[in-house]
């Protein structure tokens, strides 16, 4: 009796969903908070745009660059821990063979079924390497191209999410009219952004739209309030 292939569909694009979840996440929030403060405080819809802008630039810059870092100092780490392992296969190599039959005996495996692994397992080098980076220290080789992606993804999603708030000002005069419009547009976008998010990063999207809606929009009213105690 023919068998249907079983289809592995598990999501593999982890890392790129974070980076666009936190340019984005920061790019709404933060231009939508300024921009509502400073309708608090203006009535020029320019100047609202000129900061808003300005913010907008600065804070790409400022995120891509986190994460290019955040990504480089992940792919040294791991370099520094498998140079480590590396070393320690070579200076004592029983200690590090017992914590491999430490590791195949949590996972129920017997005594001799153990010391066959170990042995097939110390037998190759780096492989033998590869399973302690991987089963006792957790680590993923990076991908080299990481950095400079993770940085461009996140300024970019910053700078589209950035420009959400900021549109209104440019088509409607009234500050007033713009902030309400800046608000209509903004929580729509996060609610859209959350669930979206909440599809690839949870099984309840829609709970993941309004917490990413609420935080948002309580950012911005803090901003409008402050803006309006001060001025």
């Amino acid at each position: 009796m023919p068998q249907t292939p079983h289809v592995e569909t598990h999501f593999t694009a982890s890392e790129t969903v974070r980076d666009i979840v936190i340019g984005m996440s920061d790019g709404l929030t933060v231009p939508f908070a300024l921009a509502a403060g400073l309708s608090g405080a203006v009535e020029a819809t320019g100047i609202i745009i000129t900061a808003g802008l300005a913010e907008v630039a600065a804070g790409a810059i400022a995120m891509g660059l986190g994460g290019y870092l955040a990504a480089k100092t992940d792919a040294e780490h791991f370099a520094s821990e498998r140079d480590r392992e590396e070393r320690e296969t070579h200076e004592m190599p029983e200690t590090e063979a017992a914590e491999v039959a430490d590791i195949m005996r949590s996972y129920g495996l017997n005594h001799e079924t153990t010391a066959t692994v170990v042995n097939a397992i110390r037998s190759d080098r780096r492989r033998w390497v590869d399973f302690m980076m991987r089963f006792e220290l957790g680590l993923e080789e990076p991908d080299p191209k990481r950095a400079r992606r993770s940085a461009l993804t996140i300024a970019m999603s910053y700078i589209a999410g950035g420009l959400v708030p900021l549109s209104p000002y440019f088509f409607v005069r009234s500050v007033h009219h713009a902030l309400v419009s800046s608000v209509v547009a903004t929580l729509l976008a996060l609610l859209a952004f959350g669930y979206v998010k909440g599809k690839f990063t949870t099984s309840r999207p829609l709970r993941s739209a309004w917490q990413t809606a609420l935080v948002g929009g309580l950012a911005a009213t803090a901003a409008f309030a402050i803006a309006k105690m001060i001025g």
